[in-house]
């Protein structure tokens, strides 16, 4: 099997990067600075393989993904997996206790430490970052009145202390990364227990009354299970949306084409965006506080 190229969301340090090493059993590793960045490059062939952010048990799905991958670029899900998230705030190594005037990170985390930053930080100046290893790198070049949110590996990284660890708002904070390709190939990854997964894009004919009621029915009667049902705007107009369906199965040749076609006597439009192995994996991530 020649070399799997990976690409993610970087720089390293990035959330994004502890997931794909704790997959990945070996491979070519480049980073981007944006989620369109990698995925333009799985596009052009420049890698095979992109993983980037999916959706945060907190905050929810990250709208820039889905949408790219429906209306910019041709890319299958060919596998994902969710990993635990610990967000700390980090602050430059020569901090002695220095009021802390800015703080870092991308919006997602911001959002995911919302009432500790309220609580804490009152008025303090909010910068988003692209990434969380970017906001790290900035607090490190930036002196100890500024402080950004990220991992313990942006920390060692850029040699910043944990003032404070586990500053996301709720324990359960999780986040789900989706890996791409345009050629689906085998991917070389490590043990991990997972299930199977298959993710359509549905989109109806117009607004009518029951709609979406008879789409769900489609899979209901099959007894399909639906984890998760999610509308997004079609970007032609106000009140044309496309729905985001994952099924707790794989695609098989029987159920899904038999929910296609009941879907298109509808007048409905069922997409496959990829069936696939769902991975859970834990990461070990050791937290040295300053």
């Amino acid at each position: 099997m020649e070399e799997q190229t990976i690409g993610y969301l970087g720089p390293k340090g990035t959330f994004t990067k502890m997931a794909v090493d704790a997959l990945f059993d070996g491979g070519n590793f480049i980073s981007y600075e944006s989620i369109p960045a990698c995925l333009d490059a799985v596009e052009e062939g420049e890698i095979t393989t992109g993983v980037v952010p999916l959706e945060n048990a907190i905050e929810g799905s990250v709208h820039l993904t889905i949408d790219y991958l429906v209306h910019y670029v041709n890319q299958s899900i060919i596998a994902e997996m969710t990993v635990p998230i610990k967000q700390h705030l980090l602050v430059h190594s020569q901090y002695n206790g220095e009021k802390i005037e800015r703080i870092y990170s991308h919006s997602q985390a911001i959002a995911q430490c919302h009432q500790y930053l309220h609580k804490n930080f009152p008025g303090i100046k909010i910068e988003y970052t692209t990434s969380t290893a970017k906001a790290a790198e900035i607090a490190a070049s930036s002196g100890p009145k500024v402080a950004a949110i990220g991992n313990h590996l942006a920390a060692e990284r850029n040699q910043l202390k944990i003032l404070e660890d586990n500053i996301h708002d709720y324990d359960n904070n999780h986040t789900r990364f989706a890996v791409v390709q345009k050629n689906p190939k085998t991917l070389k990854v490590k043990d991990h227990p997972h299930k199977q997964k298959t993710t359509v894009m549905i989109t109806l004919p117009q607004d009518y009354v029951g709609a979406l009621h008879q789409v769900l029915a489609a899979f209901a009667w099959r007894k399909m299970n639906l984890s998760k049902i999610e509308s997004r705007p079609l970007k032609t107009g106000l009140g044309n949306y496309y729905f985001i369906i994952d099924v707790e199965q794989a695609y098989d040749q029987i159920m899904f084409p038999g929910v296609k076609a009941e879907l298109e006597a509808l007048g409905c439009q069922m997409k496959l965006l990829g069936t696939y192995p769902s991975y859970q994996i834990s990461l070990h991530t050791p937290v040295k506080k300053a």
